[in-house]
């Protein structure tokens, strides 16, 4: 459902910088290693907890986690400067000048980001000297726990000027080269983290196996890599570089603000409602119950999102030179991609969860279906509004975001109040639910669509009526092979989900067909 538009050749090296390989191949090279990065991920926070418990106790494993969760944090130190930087980058785009200007304000950014890890830096070592994490965190039993804590913080805090080079890449066409090698990154690590925790065995040890390889893949990408792919970004051909004011370097942070303000917010509605349900539900059964039923409504919202970055970065070039017939066409195509894939992963889960969800926790916790069926059903209704929410972030719509997703946080902490005590882990489902239907949907994704398409309404009325046929058939499809596979257990339930595939595949297969998926595409709305 992409645009298959082939770029001129010798495009690459010139303002545009984003040919050469055609559309479609740069969409289908960043789906892949955004794949691979999931699966990564998944790698990273299930399969290598049996190898962990099988040297550590539980009480170290739980500092592993808080250790690996701060690490993640550091992420907002970042204040959203990479996508101010992303828009400025593609704002260059309708320049004379180009490549002149995209080097001299990479440069003045970069020194922006250095005086960032250095004064944070400085910061978090006095930190951890005035009051040590273990005793703040409940872990002074667990030996160097301060010692991981500070190298993982520290460790993540020298990655952040890679961030500028990620969105250089972005904006140049290389999207999928810098997610290979974060990819490749992640993978040494995991090796690295296995191999420490058999010689040493310690916390420490295996924070700086993990975070080493990504100090390397920092460095590689900032100090070799961009000068290499980009010799504009070095200081012969570059125009005189004028060292960056005062006034001028915290002027970035009041334009990044609204860029910081919707994606920390997005962060919040990830982690908050787990802490929310926490606080106010004092069944513990239930709160395992929201914390397991949430960890796949998050894996299918950061599969959409991750499936949008590559179609952003193609949006952003396009709104950049003006050509809003071709944006108009990849917006139309990309939003019906997305809400397609959510909506036959979630046709998919509805069936097969309940027996999942009782081999994984081994029947320890029961399954709660109005819970599940809330979770998974917003998440496909609100997968049209990922795309707009990524593309507002390319398109330098920074007053949108910060009015929309603000909003957003303030609808879902009031509705959390209000329904959480009285509904229990239910009522956060429908407070996020909720927030995400009306404000992001029925806002910022509204706003959009109708700054983009000619024919918003009927784009959305399409959108429903192949979410709910795409739902409703795998649905069906899935009980009726349940009807028909006897047994209970691992083998019935592969199986099971084997046929699925198979009848779901066969279903499909009319749209390998080239001339049909043409034809399909011609009837979307845009």
């Amino acid at each position: 459902m992409t645009d298959t538009q082939t770029d001129a050749p010798g495009e690459a090296d010139g303002p545009s910088g984003i040919g050469v390989a055609g559309r479609a191949r740069r969409l289908i090279d960043g789906w892949s290693a955004n794949l691979v990065q999931i699966v990564l991920g998944l790698t990273q926070q299930l399969l290598l907890v049996p190898a962990f418990l099988h040297v550590w106790t539980g009480d170290m494993l739980a500092g592993w986690f808080t250790i690996f969760a701060a690490g993640s944090l550091v992420v907002v130190a970042d204040a959203g400067l990479q996508l101010r930087a992303i828009n400025r980058f593609l704002a260059f785009k309708s320049c004379a000048d180009c490549d002149g200007r995209t080097a001299n304000f990479y440069s003045a950014l970069l020194r922006i980001y250095l005086a960032i890890v250095a004064g944070l830096g400085v910061l978090l070592c006095a930190a951890v000297v005035l009051a040590r994490p273990s005793e703040v965190l409940g872990f002074h039993a667990t030996p160097t726990f301060d010692a991981a804590m500070l190298a993982m913080i520290l460790g993540m805090l020298l990655t952040l000027p890679s961030n500028l080079v990620s969105g250089l890449y972005r904006v140049r066409g290389k999207y999928g080269r810098t997610v290979w090698l974060q990819n490749a990154a992640l993978l040494l690590g995991q090796i690295a983290q296995l191999a420490a925790l058999a010689r040493f065995g310690s916390l420490f040890a295996v924070a700086i196996a993990f975070v080493s390889t990504q100090v390397l893949l920092a460095v590689f990408l900032t100090a070799f890599d961009a000068p290499r792919l980009f010799p504009f970004l070095r200081r012969a051909g570059k125009p005189p570089f004028v060292s960056p004011s005062l006034r001028w370097s915290i002027g970035q942070f009041g334009r990044a603000l609204p860029f910081a303000v919707a994606n920390i917010t997005e962060l919040a509605l990830v982690n908050v409602p787990v802490l929310l349900v926490s606080a106010l539900v004092t069944n513990r059964v239930a709160v395992a119950q929201w914390g397991l039923t949430r960890v796949i409504a998050s894996l299918l919202r950061s599969l959409c999102l991750q499936v949008t970055l590559p179609l952003a970065a193609e949006l952003g070039h396009d709104h950049a030179i003006g050509d809003r017939e071709r944006l108009r066409r990849l917006y139309a195509h990309g939003s019906v991609f997305v809400t397609g894939l959510a909506c036959l992963t979630v046709a998919g889960l509805l069936p097969f969860w309940p027996d999942f969800f009782a081999l994984w926790t081994h029947g320890s916790i029961p399954y709660d279906a109005p819970l599940t069926v809330t979770l998974l059903l917003g998440s496909a209704a609100v997968a049209p509004s990922l795309l707009a929410f990524v593309f507002a972030n390319h398109s330098n719509r920074g007053d949108l975001l910060i009015r929309t997703k603000g909003l957003q946080l303030v609808v879902f902490l009031a509705a959390s109040v209000v329904l959480i005590p009285r509904l229990g882990p239910l009522g956060a489902a429908l407070a996020l639910v909720a927030s995400d239907i009306l404000v992001q949907f029925g806002l910022l994704a509204l706003i959009v669509m109708r700054q983009t398409l000619h024919h918003p309404f009927r784009h959305i009325a399409v959108l429903m009526l192949m979410g709910g046929g795409i739902i409703a058939s795998g649905w069906l499809i899935g009980q009726a092979i349940m009807a028909l596979v006897p047994g209970s257990g691992l083998v019935p339930f592969v199986v099971e989900c084997a046929i699925w595939l198979a009848v779901v595949g066969l279903l499909a297969s009319p749209l390998l067909s080239t001339a049909l998926r043409q034809r399909l595409r011609a009837l979307i709305p845009a």
